[in-house]
């Protein structure tokens, strides 16, 4: 619990706009899931070429130790993007914003509570120490 409230409470903007990319992910797959394993092997496969040619992009003749994290979310990104865009076909999305306003508050809403968790934790961290 510790490691989580240190990692909150240095977490950059950038890095919480990704966490919030993973949770309207999230919440889009909860609203469209389907079971179809054409989709998701698709969405593995090109996480693995796409993925693999992130990594050798930001990793191009550099040695040492690589960051798990980053290894990750350049696999990741692709398996969520390519999965995303299968779920929402035909679904009349406006870009990656669902015609269905609850389901699109769901998503803002998730993402303001987990913004705001941040804020707050930040907040009472920075006051304690």
């Amino acid at each position: 619990m510790k490691f989580l409230l240190k990692y909150f409470q240095e977490i950059k903007l950038g890095k919480a706009i990704l966490w919030c990319y993973l949770i309207w992910y999230i919440v889009v797959v909860y609203f469209y899931f389907d079971p179809s394993l054409k989709i998701w092997g698709n969405a593995i496969g090109i996480s693995a070429v796409i993925g693999t040619g992130l990594l050798l992009s930001v990793s191009a003749g550099k040695t040492g130790a690589r960051d798990n994290w980053q290894t990750f979310r350049l696999y990741l990104m692709p398996f969520c993007v390519s999965s995303f865009s299968a779920l929402i076909k035909d679904q009349e999305f406006i870009v990656f914003i669902s015609p269905k306003i609850p389901e699109t508050l769901i998503s803002v809403f998730s993402c303001t509570v987990f913004l705001v968790g941040i804020f707050v934790i930040k907040l009472v961290r920075n006051k304690i120490i």
